[in-house]
Formats: structure tokens, sequence, C-alpha cells
């Protein structure tokens, strides 16, 4: 087994420095990603946070092994067709490229949408509740999450605006998107009619700092803010289930925590997906319309019970 080569990652202002990150380790001339054994291991983590969540709450254990088995397969199929849809002008001259996910392009919203179908339509089938159901799974989904992040972190993908700050951090400019080098012309088409998105990549190409003879951008690493946002979030939706009010209401709380880290997260992104040809970050509309719509059904539902214990 060989590990890749690869270049530093450095966090400056916190004094750490990462030698020779690689994306990928070779097995018997096989590249494997790092990317796609994190995406893997979450899987894997996600669906015994579920069995174990089932258990706690005295389900069937062997209806969420069932349904992990259908949701994790298209789930990564919706993530990635959510990531080419909104993101098409990069795969229509090479449509191949659409199965390729090595180096990333899965967009988490496409996974969450379709877990959620899924699981509506394994709860009707089975004949079981879908609220339970659904707030089960929402915490072995976010358990993926929380480490599925950190393929973000190998592939150089999923960072935010230039910055200074405590956490910033620090990536060679030949690792990422070509936006960063790209001539401007270019860049200035591409990112026509986005003229913010535009602006704070021209703010993070004109404060790039040289490092051993090699070019690095400093950035916001936003996947490790998300990360983190998910785990707070799992750990307050463990112990308010058991305290919830009806079956559904893990799900919404955890749509409408996530829809709130997510405005914020894609606010600080560079690499935003955009509503087609419009300035609108496509995640941060959804997330705001999830944060909305779930705040007014648990406002509903919780009104309607407390009408009938009235």
């Amino acid at each position: 087994m060989l590990l890749s080569t690869g270049t530093n990652i450095n966090f400056p202002n916190l004094g750490i420095e990462l030698k020779d990150v690689g994306s990928s380790i070779h097995i018997f001339g096989i590249s494997i990603a790092y990317y796609g054994m994190i995406i893997a291991l979450g899987m894997v983590a996600g669906y015994l946070m579920a069995e174990w969540q089932a258990k706690r709450t005295g389900q069937n254990t062997d209806l969420y092994l069932d349904f992990a088995l259908y949701a994790i397969v298209l789930s990564v199929i919706g993530a990635r067709v959510y990531y080419v849809v909104f993101n098409w002008n990069e795969y229509k001259d090479s449509p191949l490229e659409v199965f390729d996910i090595r180096n990333g392009g899965l967009a988490i919203y496409g996974g969450v949408i379709t877990a959620v179908l899924v699981a509506f339509i394994y709860s009707k089938i089975k004949k079981i509740s879908f609220g339970l159901l659904a707030d089960t799974g929402c915490l072995g989904l976010i358990t993926g999450q929380i480490i599925g992040r950190w393929g973000n972190f190998f592939n150089r993908e999923a960072f935010g605006k230039y910055t200074n700050g405590l956490f910033a951090m620090q990536l060679n400019i030949q690792d990422v998107s070509s936006d960063y080098t790209m001539p401007l012309a270019n860049l200035a088409q591409k990112f026509a009619g986005k003229e913010q998105a535009y602006q704070e990549i021209l703010e993070i190409r004109n404060h790039t700092v040289n490092l051993g003879g090699a070019t690095y951008i400093q950035v916001q690493p936003t996947f490790l803010y998300e990360s983190v946002c998910n785990l707070i979030l799992l750990i307050l939706l463990i112990i308010y289930s058991k305290h919830k009010k009806f079956n559904g209401e893990v799900i919404l709380l955890y749509l409408l925590g996530y829809g709130l880290v997510r405005v914020w997260i894609e606010g600080l992104r560079t690499d935003q997906l955009f509503l087609f040809n419009t300035p609108i970050a496509v995640s941060q509309l959804l997330s705001g319309v999830l944060v909305v719509v779930s705040s007014i059904i648990i406002l509903i539902k919780r009104y309607q019970l407390k009408k009938k214990t009235a």
C-alpha cells in the first residue's frame, strides 16, 4: 500500500502545519481516494447511529438495516444528480465525467431530499410510521454528514472566503479549483451576472502567500465549521429525542437546525451552486425555505397537540 504524496495544508494562526497531505492511497496499482473512503465511513457510522437510536427507542432494528441499504445507494445518486443539475456547465462538454465522483461533486441536499423520499416510500411499504422512521434515520444522516465533510478537507474543496482569522487555512493554489489560476477574462466570463461571487474569488487571489516557492490561498475552512456545528446539532437532537412531542418532530428540528447552519455556511463559501443563470445560491435558498417551513409545521403540530389536551 502506498500513500499518495501531496502538499501542505496549514493553519498559520493556530500554528498547525500538516505536511504532504495526499488525496488517495494506492493498493495493487489501484488509486482509492480518501474522499470515497471517508464517505463510506460516514455511511457505516450513520447506520450504526440509526441502529443505536432504534434500540434506544424499542424499535425493530432489522427495519433500519433494510432501509439503510436502499437509502445509502439512492442518496449518493441523488446527491450527485443535485450537484450535476446545478453545475451542468462543468459537465455538458464531457458528460461521462458525471459518473466520476472520486474528486467530489456530491451535494448534501440532494442526498437529504432523496433520503426523505426513500423513507416515505419505505414506511408505506412496511406500514410503519414515517415520522418515527425519519426521526430515527435523520440521526444517522447527520452522523454521516459530520464525518463526510472531512472528505472535502482531503479534496481541498468546500472552503470559504479569504480570511486572516484564527482558523485561516492555507491551500496550495495548484490543488484547488481553476478559478484561482485561470485568466481574469475567463473568470469574469464564468461568473457573469454573479458579481459578489466574482469579487470574493478576486479577494482570495489578491491575498495569496508564497511558502517554499509555492503559492497558497488563505481561506475559511467551512467544511470544519459545518462538521462541528452538525456535531453540536446531533448531540442536541439525541438529548431531545426522548422528549419529543410527536413523531416527525426530530427530523423537523434537524431540517430547521441544519438549515440555519447552511444559511450561514453558504454565505461564506465561494463555490456555491447557483440557481441556473442567477446569482442566487441554490443551497442557501433551500436552507432558508427549510427553516421557515419546518418552523411553521412544528408550531402547527404543537398547537394542535395543545388544543387536544386543553
